[in-house]
């Protein structure tokens, strides 16, 4: 697929993350208004608590892109916040509809759809920053990582089985602290002689 298509696809999918953002804005966050009021919030309360809760889904969707751009898995705390954060806005619109099937469906649908196409995008962009890390990982691309690969692959050349075969990419991963993605890239080029 050429770069051109990638930007298209990775506009495409921006451009319908923020139409959603918008109607989830609109309808998702009166729900949560209106649920804190019910329950005795004051005004001022209720105005903050639906940011709280949509902060908390893209602070910690942020941390998940971050920790993945070091080769990282993003950790506990940011995965925990991410699905208390995406649960909370689902009950709280579930919460304030009519008791009916279709009804809760409805007010569900506004919330449920910005989580998924935001990490539609997040993956996305975890993606497309995992190519661009791998391809300048090649030989003479000369960047600041070379010497922790040189490593990961010395150190996975040191700890062979028995019958001389090498550590899964996870284990090398592990090892050093990295994505397995990162710990399959460390054998693969290692084997192709791309790490000395």
């Amino acid at each position: 697929m050429t770069a051109t298509a990638d930007r298209w696809i990775r506009w495409t999918t921006t451009s319908s993350v923020v139409l959603v953002a918008g109607i989830a804005a609109v309808v998702s966050y009166r729900h949560m208004h209106e649920l804190a009021l019910r329950h005795g919030e004051s005004l001022l309360g209720a105005m903050l608590v639906p940011l709280a809760v949509d902060g908390m889904i893209v602070a910690s969707s942020m941390s998940i892109l971050l920790s993945s751009r070091y080769g990282r898995r993003g950790g506990f705390p940011a995965w925990s916040l991410l699905i208390i954060g995406s649960l909370a806005s689902l009950s709280a619109n579930v919460a304030v509809a009519d008791p009916t099937l279709i009804a809760r469906i409805i007010a569900a649908w506004p919330s449920f759809s910005l989580i998924g196409a935001y990490e539609m995008l997040m993956g996305q962009i975890r993606h497309s920053h995992a190519n661009c890390e791998i391809g300048e990982r090649r030989p003479g691309a000369g960047d600041k990582h070379q010497d922790l690969r040189r490593r990961a692959w010395l150190w996975a050349l040191a700890n062979r089985a028995a019958d001389g075969s090498l550590p899964s990419g996870t284990a090398i991963a592990t090892q050093f602290s990295r994505s397995s993605r990162w710990g399959r890239w460390i054998k693969r080029a290692g084997a192709a002689g791309e790490l000395g």
